[in-house]
């Protein structure tokens, strides 16, 4: 099979690969500049000056948060371990609501361009602001990690790029694309890409699954069957227990998982700041509908798109092959549609990577610059339209030449996988005190950076020690042994230990705000007073 693997992968054509993305590239790349025309003042730059409508900003949201993940890792968690790959799918999904009841609509009343806003409008800003910005780095560092390892994994599968230095060069390349779109376009530029890539993501997908269920006539079911009997029969890939299964510890970590994936995407920064981008509370509540849509649809072709590679791919070959599980979607393209179909579900999977990227890189420039240089550094005494912007662009090479590095370093792990631990680490450090500010009276500053940095130093703690690290196969050391934590996702114990730091922080404080949280609640409620298209 190995054999076999190896030459499904040379059946693709490298020149129509790489052609198809630059072409990609060159068109989004057009589109950048010309947006950057309009980019002149922070509200430009950090909220695309708030002119984008609903369904354009939903477009957008899906284009965020469809990653690498979504597309190389749930296809490949499906095509290898069946039912418990597909939770990926469900949690990611069901997320949302969370987001949408809770956050969405009074966090764009509430805020200007940063999770931090919405913490210092009654709290202490500087410690507070340095707190927020120092958790948003964490998570965007985590989920860059997560795009740049599926750039190396897919690059390996297209080009048969093996060794190291091909594929580091690679993430490289990706990495500098990325700085170029967020250096020249800002919000507007980097949003147009998102909405591109949102539509040519799920019309490819889209056509895959067509194609995967014309073979079996349309019925799910004959594909379902047709699967479990290419994996050994015995209904295997269809009942749960395939991963999450073997014992009492996997079951707890299919459990902290769930937990982070439902919790992690309302504490999420990148898609936190998408809802400043337009102009009203409406909108924001319309963006999400729209988002949950296309979401929703793209997560039911993967269940096809997993299943069909198991089928017509074959599990063995999907995990003998260069990238391992993160090769199932491409490797089905080829089995369908040959190099050309590969061509272009692989241009796909790269736009797929430059969009969330650049996303998540002009998020955590924003948080810094913002947050860190213009609020704590400066004291609010600084110039937004040239001085903070400049900082930004600055903060977002220093960022896309550490995802280079980290990404080079993280590339034979799961995407999946390392976007769960980003979504830990979102959900443990930013969503309990999102939620504890917008909802109780009695929470101050203490409260906040008691939740904020202990969720964090708890999530990152648990990471290091846990068999995701070190002392398991797929450990991302694999020689080494330095776990204790037996759980490979955090959240089920960094969750709680956040909320209950929240409260001990805030009762033992004698800080008392509740006049401003009556002003932010009637604020977040109504969007009297909200943050119009202007940086003042």
């Amino acid at each position: 099979m190995s054999t076999l693997a190896q030459g499904s992968v040379e059946g693709g054509n490298p020149l129509v690969n790489i052609g198809i993305f630059t072409l990609f590239v060159i068109i989004t790349l057009v589109i950048v500049f010309r947006a950057s025309r309009n980019t002149k003042t922070a509200s430009d730059y950090y909220a695309a000056g708030r002119s984008f409508s609903g369904p354009q900003n939903g477009t957008a949201i899906a284009g965020d948060y469809l990653s690498a993940a979504s597309f190389l890792g749930i296809a490949g968690a499906i095509a290898v371990y069946g039912y418990d790959g597909f939770l990926y799918s469900i949690g990611f999904l069901v997320a949302w609501l969370v987001a949408l009841l809770l956050v969405a609509e009074l966090l764009r009343n509430t805020g200007k361009f940063t999770m931090g806003d919405v913490l210092a409008f009654r709290m202490r800003q500087r410690p507070v602001r340095a707190a927020a910005a120092t958790s948003t780095l964490a998570v965007s560092f985590f989920y860059l990690l997560a795009q740049m390892a599926g750039a190396g994994g897919l690059v390996s599968l297209l080009l048969g790029v093996e060794g190291d230095v091909g594929q580091s060069i690679v993430i490289g390349v990706v990495g500098i694309v990325m700085i170029i779109y967020v250096l020249v376009g800002g919000m507007k530029g980097t949003t147009w890409v998102q909405i591109i890539k949102a539509g040519l993501l799920i019309a490819g997908t889209a056509v895959m699954t067509v194609w995967v269920l014309g073979k079996y006539g349309l019925n799910l079911s004959e594909l379902l069957g047709s699967a479990s009997e290419a994996a050994g029969g015995n209904d295997a890939l269809l009942n749960p227990g395939e991963r999450y299964g073997e014992s009492g510890t996997t079951q707890l970590d299919f459990l902290s998982l769930g937990i982070a994936l439902v919790l992690g995407t309302a504490g999420l920064p990148h898609v936190l700041m998408r809802f400043y981008t337009v102009p009203t509370s409406k909108e924001a509540r319309r963006s999400v509908v729209w988002a949950i849509s296309w979401i929703g649809l793209f997560y039911l072709f993967t269940l096809v798109l997993g299943y069909g590679a198991a089928a017509l791919v074959g599990t063995e070959t999907i995990n003998n092959a260069p990238g391992g599980e993160n090769a199932a979607a491409p490797l089905l393209a080829l089995e369908l549609g040959g190099p050309v179909l590969l061509g272009f579900i692989a241009a796909v999977a790269f736009a797929t990577i430059l969009a969330v990227v650049a996303g998540l890189t002009i998020t955590a420039s924003a948080s810094f610059a913002h947050d860190v240089y213009a609020n704590v550094i400066k004291k609010g005494n600084v110039d937004s339209k040239t001085t903070e912007v400049k900082v930004a662009r600055i903060t977002a090479c220093v960022i896309g030449a550490v995802a280079i590095i980290g990404g080079i370093l993280a590339k034979e792990q799961n995407v999946a996988f390392l976007v769960a631990l980003a979504f830990a680490v979102a959900a443990s450090a930013n969503l309990p005190t999102i939620l504890y500010s917008l909802f109780w009276k009695r929470f101050n500053t203490r409260g906040a950076l008691w939740s904020i940095y202990g969720g964090l130093t708890t999530t990152i703690v648990l990471i290091v020690f846990s068999p995701a690290v070190s002392g398991s196969d797929s450990a991302m050391i694999p020689g080494a042994d330095f776990s204790w934590f037996p759980l490979s996702n955090p959240g089920l114990v960094s969750i709680p230990v956040s909320f209950l730091l929240g409260i001990i922080g805030t009762l033992s404080s004698k800080e008392h705000l509740e006049e401003k949280h009556k002003e932010m609640e009637v604020r977040s409620l109504t969007g009297a007073g909200a943050e119009k298209a202007t940086t003042h």
